[in-house]
């Protein structure tokens, strides 16, 4: 409601946001440019294939559908190519700002870009030429539908912001220890991405923060502008002489100086936009939950049959439970065994994307290739893809890579929690959800496993029996699945106080 009186002021048609947005404004603008390859329509052309870009990368990672990478790479190609013109029109531009009109540089500069200007423009044009326009408004329809299925401010999206804050403040952090050109470039991009997350899927955070983002952008847009520009002048030697030079040099780094102060005054001290924007993200435990959940979300694309999984998950993290409850559950001073666990139990089956023969080997694979979440550590998305990959199949062994990589204490993890897994999976592979809760505990040297929903003489229970092999071989005892009596199924186990059901 708040900003729909500027909006109307400024004569949008639409609210400028959102990858459906700046799909089409791209397709628009590719047209606009095309004509004379102007300033204005060249730098709206790179704005919005920028953004959308900056979506895509976004999206790709939760969201696993490969035409995300195509579109992003289509759209980097243009991008690229309108660079040197782009890069040349805003030197055009400060030279035409800066310098004095009657000054023999300022000629010259201008004359020096204006040639430059023609040649850039043969480049782009050829770009333009080439840019397949029509699979891109395929794409234009497509993935927004896609992105549509992820809801705006939630906590995976906040998630995903935080990854951006924590980039970008790592860059700011670099560039106050190395204030070069390069640094700030890196900064610019930085904050550039932390913006666009906001300003598309956090609409709260950026309604709050949108007035200091495109500031800090501007400020250091020009610093980058101003930067090429002397760069520019410096190697075609624009300078008739040392005078002019040390003259040059002053126009140009005063405004540079003017705006990284300005850029510090707001990001440095107690009172720094940064310590404004990160309360605002996941803190504390909320940072593995959320990272949790975004891996949720990607199994969940890939997955077809999810509900399956969530089920297993749900019966995974009881038997766990139970068996810690019982002082038998696995156990590691720097790693949530319990929901790596349930990490595995949730991207398990997301092989069967690709096929359903050694889907266990698959997903393994798409496990692995996947980036850590911030939150998750190389090691714990490892340790969760092993686990998913014996799941089914043979038991693990050193003689698979997969074990091999892994350091001795992991190995021992990967048994328990492996064999946990497919204890789960087979509770639920074929009773269609009529199992959901377990009580656990030891009688006579067994575990026992009162199962809702279980009956013994079904295949169900053959399966249930086969496939608790690997899980009694680490216990060193045999586990023993009953069926859960009607009268105890609001009762719990004493010795089985944690079981979620």
């Amino acid at each position: 409601m708040t900003t729909q009186p500027s909006l109307q002021k400024q004569n949008k048609p639409q609210q400028a946001v959102g990858l459906a947005y700046w799909m089409a404004r791209a397709a628009e603008e590719c047209q606009r440019a095309g004509s004379d390859l102007a300033s204005g329509p060249v730098h709206d052309l790179r704005v919005a294939l920028r953004r959308c870009r900056s979506l895509a990368d976004g999206l790709m990672a939760v969201d696993p559908e490969p035409e995300w990478k195509a579109m992003k790479k289509a759209g980097k190609a243009l991008f690229s190519s309108l660079g040197e013109l782009r890069d040349t029109q805003v030197m055009t531009e400060w030279v035409q700002k800066l310098g004095p009109a009657q000054d023999p540089e300022t000629q010259a500069l201008l004359d020096l870009l204006s040639k430059d200007e023609q040649n850039h423009k043969l480049k782009a044009a050829e770009a333009l030429r080439v840019f397949d326009l029509r699979q891109w408004r395929k794409w234009s329809v497509k993935l927004p539908r896609r992105a549509a299925r992820l809801k705006p401010g939630s906590n995976i999206f906040r998630h995903l912001a935080l990854e951006r804050w924590t980039e970008a403040h790592d860059l700011h952090r670099r560039v106050l220890r190395n204030r070069s050109q390069a640094a700030f470039h890196q900064l610019r991009i930085g904050i550039k991405r932390f913006r666009y997350i906001v300003e598309n899927f956090l609409p709260v955070q950026h309604q709050l923060w949108s007035a200091d983002l495109k500031e800090l952008q501007d400020l250091l847009g020009d610093v980058h502008d101003l930067d090429v520009l002397w760069s520019t002048a410096t190697r075609v030697n624009a300078f008739s002489s040392p005078e002019s030079r040390t003259r040059w040099h002053a126009i140009i780094h005063e405004p540079r100086e003017k705006r990284i102060a300005r850029y510090r005054e707001k990001m440095t001290g107690p009172y720094s936009l940064w310590n404004t924007w990160r309360p605002e993200l996941p803190q504390g435990n909320q940072v593995q939950v959320a990272a949790r959940a975004r891996l949720t979300l990607w199994a969940s694309f890939l997955d077809p049959d999810f509900a399956h999984s969530q089920r297993v998950a749900a019966l995974a993290v009881q038997v766990f439970d139970g068996l810690f409850a019982l002082g038998l559950s696995p156990s590691s001073p720097n790693q949530d065994l319990r929901s790596i666990l349930q990490t595995a139990a949730f991207v398990h089956d997301v092989g069967r994307s690709k096929n359903e023969k050694g889907h266990h080997k698959s997903s393994y694979r798409l496990v692995r290739r996947h980036s850590p979440p911030l939150g998750y550590t190389a090691s714990d998305l490892q340790l969760a893809a092993v686990v998913a990959r014996f799941h089914r199949g043979a038991l693990p062994q050193s003689r698979h890579k997969a074990v091999r990589e892994l350091a001795a204490d992991q190995k021992t993890i990967v048994l328990r929690l492996a064999g946990i897994l497919r204890f789960a999976d087979a509770l639920d592979k074929d009773s269609q959800g009529r199992t959901r809760r377990l009580r656990i505990f030891e009688k006579d040297g067994a575990v026992i496993v009162l199962a809702q929903g279980y009956a013994a003489w079904t295949r169900a229970a053959e399966n249930i029996a086969a496939s608790s092999h690997l899980l009694e071989t680490v216990l060193r005892r045999p586990l023993l699945v009953r069926a859960m009596p009607a009268s105890g199924m609001g009762r719990q186990s004493r010795t089985a106080r944690r079981t979620v059901g």
